[in-house]
Protein backbone atom coordinates (compact mmCIF):
# COMPACT_ATOMS: atom_id res chain seq x y z
CA UNK A 1 0.00 0.00 0.00
CA UNK A 2 1.12 3.75 -0.89
CA UNK A 3 1.52 5.84 1.83
CA UNK A 4 -0.46 9.16 0.45
CA UNK A 5 0.33 12.83 2.38
CA UNK A 6 -2.02 15.71 2.90
CA UNK A 7 -0.22 18.95 3.60
CA UNK A 8 -2.14 21.53 5.53
CA UNK A 9 -1.53 25.12 4.22
CA UNK A 10 2.33 26.33 4.79
CA UNK A 11 3.68 23.02 5.40
CA UNK A 12 3.42 21.78 1.43
CA UNK A 13 7.30 22.25 0.87
CA UNK A 14 7.88 20.24 4.68
CA UNK A 15 5.46 18.07 3.12
CA UNK A 16 6.90 17.34 -0.24
CA UNK A 17 10.13 16.76 1.24
CA UNK A 18 8.85 14.16 3.50
CA UNK A 19 6.72 12.51 -0.09
CA UNK A 20 10.38 12.52 -1.79
CA UNK A 21 12.33 10.77 1.64
CA UNK A 22 9.13 8.03 1.92
CA UNK A 23 7.75 7.36 -1.71
CA UNK A 24 4.73 8.63 -0.73
CA UNK A 25 2.43 10.58 -3.07
CA UNK A 26 2.04 14.30 -2.06
CA UNK A 27 -1.93 14.89 -2.77
CA UNK A 28 -3.19 17.95 -4.43
CA UNK A 29 -5.67 19.88 -2.34
CA UNK A 30 -7.53 23.42 -1.55
CA UNK A 31 -7.25 24.28 1.41
CA UNK A 32 -8.12 28.03 2.24
CA UNK A 33 -10.42 30.60 3.93
CA UNK A 34 -13.66 32.40 2.76
CA UNK A 35 -14.09 35.90 3.32
CA UNK A 36 -15.45 35.71 6.53
CA UNK A 37 -12.39 33.60 7.95
CA UNK A 38 -14.12 30.01 8.15
CA UNK A 39 -12.49 27.23 6.36
CA UNK A 40 -12.47 25.58 2.76
CA UNK A 41 -11.15 22.54 1.74
CA UNK A 42 -11.52 20.70 -1.32
CA UNK A 43 -9.16 17.20 -1.96
CA UNK A 44 -8.49 16.87 -6.35
CA UNK A 45 -7.19 13.30 -5.51
CA UNK A 46 -9.03 9.95 -4.75
CA UNK A 47 -7.52 8.73 -1.87
CA UNK A 48 -10.35 5.62 -1.63
CA UNK A 49 -8.64 2.90 0.11
CA UNK A 50 -5.71 4.32 0.96
CA UNK A 51 -3.21 5.40 3.78
CA UNK A 52 -3.04 8.55 4.23
CA UNK A 53 -1.29 10.77 6.70
CA UNK A 54 -2.14 14.50 7.05
CA UNK A 55 1.28 17.00 7.78
CA UNK A 56 0.80 19.80 9.82
CA UNK A 57 3.60 21.43 11.70
CA UNK A 58 0.97 22.77 14.64
CA UNK A 59 2.40 25.81 16.07
CA UNK A 60 0.39 28.39 17.13
CA UNK A 61 -2.32 25.71 16.65
CA UNK A 62 -5.59 27.59 17.32
CA UNK A 63 -6.56 28.66 13.43
CA UNK A 64 -4.93 25.28 12.79
CA UNK A 65 -6.64 23.28 14.65
CA UNK A 66 -10.30 23.12 12.77
CA UNK A 67 -8.37 22.81 9.09
CA UNK A 68 -7.06 19.70 11.17
CA UNK A 69 -9.99 18.56 12.21
CA UNK A 70 -11.93 19.43 9.01
CA UNK A 71 -9.14 17.33 6.90
CA UNK A 72 -9.50 14.63 8.48
CA UNK A 73 -13.01 13.96 8.46
CA UNK A 74 -12.89 14.68 4.69
CA UNK A 75 -10.28 12.27 4.28
CA UNK A 76 -12.19 9.77 6.00
CA UNK A 77 -15.90 10.39 3.71
CA UNK A 78 -13.43 9.99 1.04
CA UNK A 79 -12.99 6.55 1.77
CA UNK A 80 -9.15 6.48 3.36
CA UNK A 81 -8.96 3.33 5.08
CA UNK A 82 -6.08 4.41 7.54
CA UNK A 83 -5.62 8.13 8.78
CA UNK A 84 -2.37 9.38 10.46
CA UNK A 85 -0.93 12.42 11.53
CA UNK A 86 2.82 13.67 11.64
CA UNK A 87 3.13 16.85 13.54
CA UNK A 88 6.89 17.73 14.38
CA UNK A 89 5.35 19.75 17.12
CA UNK A 90 2.35 18.64 19.07
CA UNK A 91 0.71 21.86 20.99
CA UNK A 92 -1.08 21.96 24.30
CA UNK A 93 1.33 19.75 26.51
CA UNK A 94 1.85 22.87 28.67
CA UNK A 95 -1.65 22.57 30.53
CA UNK A 96 -1.14 18.92 31.79
CA UNK A 97 -3.11 19.82 35.05
CA UNK A 98 -5.12 21.60 37.11
CA UNK A 99 -3.31 23.76 38.77
CA UNK A 100 -6.71 26.02 39.88
CA UNK A 101 -9.95 25.22 40.17
CA UNK A 102 -12.10 25.53 37.11
CA UNK A 103 -8.63 25.52 34.33
CA UNK A 104 -9.33 23.48 31.43
CA UNK A 105 -6.87 21.01 31.03
CA UNK A 106 -6.57 21.07 27.77
CA UNK A 107 -3.95 18.46 27.06
CA UNK A 108 -5.91 15.73 27.59
CA UNK A 109 -8.76 17.55 25.42
CA UNK A 110 -6.76 18.02 22.42
CA UNK A 111 -5.44 14.21 22.88
CA UNK A 112 -8.99 13.60 22.51
CA UNK A 113 -9.61 15.34 19.59
CA UNK A 114 -6.25 13.79 17.93
CA UNK A 115 -7.11 10.09 18.87
CA UNK A 116 -10.86 10.63 17.59
CA UNK A 117 -9.92 11.72 14.48
CA UNK A 118 -6.48 9.71 13.33
CA UNK A 119 -5.23 6.10 13.31
CA UNK A 120 -1.44 6.89 14.37
CA UNK A 121 0.51 9.77 15.24
CA UNK A 122 4.41 10.77 15.06
CA UNK A 123 5.70 13.67 16.75
CA UNK A 124 9.09 14.85 18.14
CA UNK A 125 10.18 15.36 21.26
CA UNK A 126 6.70 16.04 22.92
CA UNK A 127 6.70 18.41 26.22
CA UNK A 128 6.44 15.64 28.62
CA UNK A 129 6.58 16.50 32.15
CA UNK A 130 3.87 15.20 34.43
CA UNK A 131 2.72 12.45 31.70
CA UNK A 132 5.23 9.80 31.90
CA UNK A 133 4.19 9.22 27.20
CA UNK A 134 1.44 10.19 25.10
CA UNK A 135 -0.01 7.04 25.88
CA UNK A 136 -0.92 9.08 28.91
CA UNK A 137 -3.52 10.58 27.02
CA UNK A 138 -3.31 9.82 23.48
CA UNK A 139 -5.54 6.18 22.49
CA UNK A 140 -4.06 5.76 19.48
CA UNK A 141 -0.57 4.50 18.79
CA UNK A 142 2.07 7.21 18.60
CA UNK A 143 5.81 7.28 17.62
CA UNK A 144 7.60 9.94 19.39
CA UNK A 145 11.28 10.53 18.14
CA UNK A 146 13.93 13.17 19.30
CA UNK A 147 16.33 15.89 17.47
CA UNK A 148 18.96 15.04 19.63
CA UNK A 149 21.15 13.44 16.95
CA UNK A 150 20.61 15.84 14.84
CA UNK A 151 21.41 18.76 17.43
CA UNK A 152 24.47 16.80 18.07
CA UNK A 153 25.64 16.56 14.62
CA UNK A 154 24.73 20.38 14.01
CA UNK A 155 26.80 21.65 17.16
CA UNK A 156 29.94 19.23 15.56
CA UNK A 157 29.47 21.55 12.72
CA UNK A 158 29.18 24.65 13.68
CA UNK A 159 30.63 24.92 17.21
CA UNK A 160 34.08 24.15 18.94
CA UNK A 161 35.21 22.64 21.78
CA UNK A 162 31.64 22.74 23.41
CA UNK A 163 29.82 22.57 26.53
CA UNK A 164 26.15 21.28 26.50
CA UNK A 165 23.88 23.55 28.89
CA UNK A 166 20.72 23.04 29.90
CA UNK A 167 18.72 26.18 31.69
CA UNK A 168 16.92 24.10 34.12
CA UNK A 169 16.23 20.04 35.22
CA UNK A 170 13.86 19.66 32.72
CA UNK A 171 16.33 19.93 29.69
CA UNK A 172 18.16 17.86 31.53
CA UNK A 173 16.98 14.75 29.27
CA UNK A 174 17.70 16.46 26.03
CA UNK A 175 21.03 18.38 27.23
CA UNK A 176 22.27 14.30 28.43
CA UNK A 177 21.00 13.03 24.84
CA UNK A 178 22.87 15.81 22.74
CA UNK A 179 26.21 15.41 24.44
CA UNK A 180 26.19 11.84 24.56
CA UNK A 181 26.49 11.21 20.76
CA UNK A 182 30.02 12.99 20.80
CA UNK A 183 30.94 12.45 24.21
CA UNK A 184 30.93 16.06 25.44
CA UNK A 185 30.80 17.77 28.84
CA UNK A 186 27.71 19.09 29.91
CA UNK A 187 26.04 20.98 32.86
CA UNK A 188 22.32 21.81 34.02
CA UNK A 189 21.10 25.24 35.52
CA UNK A 190 18.69 25.71 38.17
CA UNK A 191 15.52 27.71 37.17
CA UNK A 192 12.73 29.47 39.63
CA UNK A 193 10.08 30.20 37.74
CA UNK A 194 7.53 33.26 38.98
CA UNK A 195 5.16 33.28 35.54
CA UNK A 196 4.99 32.95 32.34
CA UNK A 197 7.63 35.54 31.41
CA UNK A 198 9.58 36.20 34.47
CA UNK A 199 12.33 33.27 35.57
CA UNK A 200 15.55 33.04 37.31
CA UNK A 201 18.20 30.94 36.78
CA UNK A 202 21.22 30.13 38.83
CA UNK A 203 24.98 28.29 37.76
CA UNK A 204 26.93 26.05 39.43
CA UNK A 205 30.29 23.87 38.61
CA UNK A 206 31.17 25.84 35.55
CA UNK A 207 34.68 26.36 36.68
CA UNK A 208 36.18 23.19 34.54
CA UNK A 209 34.55 24.20 31.36
CA UNK A 210 35.51 27.90 31.47
CA UNK A 211 37.68 27.26 28.47
CA UNK A 212 34.67 25.63 25.72
CA UNK A 213 32.11 27.54 24.23
CA UNK A 214 28.94 26.87 25.69
CA UNK A 215 25.81 25.47 23.61
CA UNK A 216 22.43 25.95 25.55
CA UNK A 217 19.80 23.51 24.42
CA UNK A 218 16.32 22.90 25.15
CA UNK A 219 12.73 21.36 23.82
CA UNK A 220 11.27 24.58 23.24
CA UNK A 221 11.91 28.59 22.66
CA UNK A 222 8.59 30.40 23.77
CA UNK A 223 9.22 33.60 25.72
CA UNK A 224 13.46 33.11 25.51
CA UNK A 225 13.39 34.24 29.13
CA UNK A 226 14.47 31.17 30.25
CA UNK A 227 17.29 30.92 27.84
CA UNK A 228 18.14 34.65 28.09
CA UNK A 229 18.98 33.94 31.82
CA UNK A 230 21.04 30.78 30.74
CA UNK A 231 23.04 33.08 28.91
CA UNK A 232 23.41 35.79 31.41
CA UNK A 233 24.77 33.20 34.13
CA UNK A 234 26.99 31.68 31.94
CA UNK A 235 28.33 35.37 31.15
CA UNK A 236 28.43 36.19 34.48
CA UNK A 237 30.70 32.84 35.14
CA UNK A 238 33.41 34.21 32.73
CA UNK A 239 32.55 31.78 29.81
CA UNK A 240 32.79 32.51 26.26
CA UNK A 241 29.42 33.67 24.14
CA UNK A 242 26.75 31.59 24.54
CA UNK A 243 25.06 29.52 21.13
CA UNK A 244 21.89 27.82 21.61
CA UNK A 245 20.00 25.00 19.68
CA UNK A 246 16.52 23.89 20.87
CA UNK A 247 13.85 21.44 19.35
CA UNK A 248 10.73 24.01 18.51
CA UNK A 249 11.14 27.71 18.01
CA UNK A 250 8.42 28.68 19.09
CA UNK A 251 9.90 32.88 19.65
CA UNK A 252 6.52 34.76 20.94
CA UNK A 253 6.55 38.27 21.68
CA UNK A 254 10.10 39.90 21.64
CA UNK A 255 12.21 36.26 22.10
CA UNK A 256 15.02 37.16 19.55
CA UNK A 257 15.56 40.62 21.13
CA UNK A 258 15.69 39.17 24.70
CA UNK A 259 18.00 36.54 23.20
CA UNK A 260 20.41 38.88 21.48
CA UNK A 261 20.84 41.12 24.63
CA UNK A 262 21.33 38.07 26.56
CA UNK A 263 24.73 38.16 24.06
CA UNK A 264 23.73 34.80 22.28
CA UNK A 265 25.54 34.69 18.98
CA UNK A 266 23.96 31.96 16.92
CA UNK A 267 20.40 31.05 17.41
CA UNK A 268 19.48 27.21 15.74
CA UNK A 269 16.25 25.00 15.67
CA UNK A 270 14.29 21.99 14.00
CA UNK A 271 12.25 22.49 11.14
CA UNK A 272 9.41 21.48 13.33
CA UNK A 273 8.56 24.84 13.33
CA UNK A 274 8.57 26.95 10.07
CA UNK A 275 11.00 29.82 11.27
CA UNK A 276 14.15 31.46 10.32
CA UNK A 277 16.18 29.84 12.48
CA UNK A 278 14.79 26.41 11.39
CA UNK A 279 18.08 25.06 10.34
CA UNK A 280 18.41 21.06 11.43
CA UNK A 281 16.26 19.05 9.26
CA UNK A 282 14.06 16.41 10.48
CA UNK A 283 13.00 14.64 7.69
CA UNK A 284 15.36 12.25 7.40
CA UNK A 285 14.57 11.00 11.33
CA UNK A 286 10.93 11.13 10.48
CA UNK A 287 10.51 9.41 7.44
CA UNK A 288 11.29 5.60 7.89
CA UNK A 289 9.32 5.94 11.37
CA UNK A 290 6.62 7.37 8.90
CA UNK A 291 6.51 4.76 6.63
CA UNK A 292 6.60 1.83 9.24
CA UNK A 293 3.72 2.88 11.08
CA UNK A 294 1.64 3.64 8.58
CA UNK A 295 2.14 0.54 7.11
CA UNK A 296 3.13 2.11 3.71
CA UNK A 297 5.95 0.83 0.77
CA UNK A 298 9.10 2.69 0.67
CA UNK A 299 10.16 3.03 -3.30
Amino acid sequence: MTLKLFALPGDERFACRLAEETGAELLAADVRRFPDGESYLRLDDPVDGDSVAVVARLARPDPKIPQLLFAAALLREQGASCLGLVAPYLPYMRQDDRFKPGEAVTSATFAGWVSSHFDWLVTVDPHLHRYPSLDAIYSIPSCVLTAAPQIAEWIDRHVESPVVVGPDSESEQWVRAVADVNGLPWRVLEKTRYGDREVRVTGYDLGAVRDRRPVIVDDICSSGATLAEAARVLKEAGLKPSRCAVVHGLFNDDARRKLRDAGIEVIACSDSVDVDEAVIELIPTLAPEVVQISGGDRS
